[in-house]
């Protein structure tokens, strides 16, 4: 498994031990990891959860009347060089 999947296996097992529902996906750039976020989770739990997620390459929130609310993170595969960091308009 890349160096990727492990971080991103770890990142799945932390919000997991918070009691989220994960998965992980590899991709040919990146690893990804997603899980569905209860509307009952705690203050302290969302801290714990970003915590968590600010170890990732990238992260978001995607929150849906029809499908609830999916947490994701990306662990990306190579380091990108400098000037080539995901293309126009994910330059750092």
């Amino acid at each position: 498994m890349p160096a990727s999947g492990v971080s991103a296996a770890a990142l799945a097992a932390r919000l997991s031990a918070i009691g989220l529902l994960t998965r992980v996906e590899e991709h040919p750039r990146h690893t990804s990891v997603e899980a569905e976020v209860p509307d009952a989770l705690s203050t302290e739990s969302w801290r714990e959860v970003l915590d968590v997620v600010a170890e990732a390459d990238r992260f978001g929130l995607l929150a849906t009347s029809m499908n609830g609310r999916t947490l994701w993170a990306v662990v990306r595969k190579t380091v990108p060089t400098t000037g080539d960091v995901g293309g126009p308009g994910h330059q750092r």
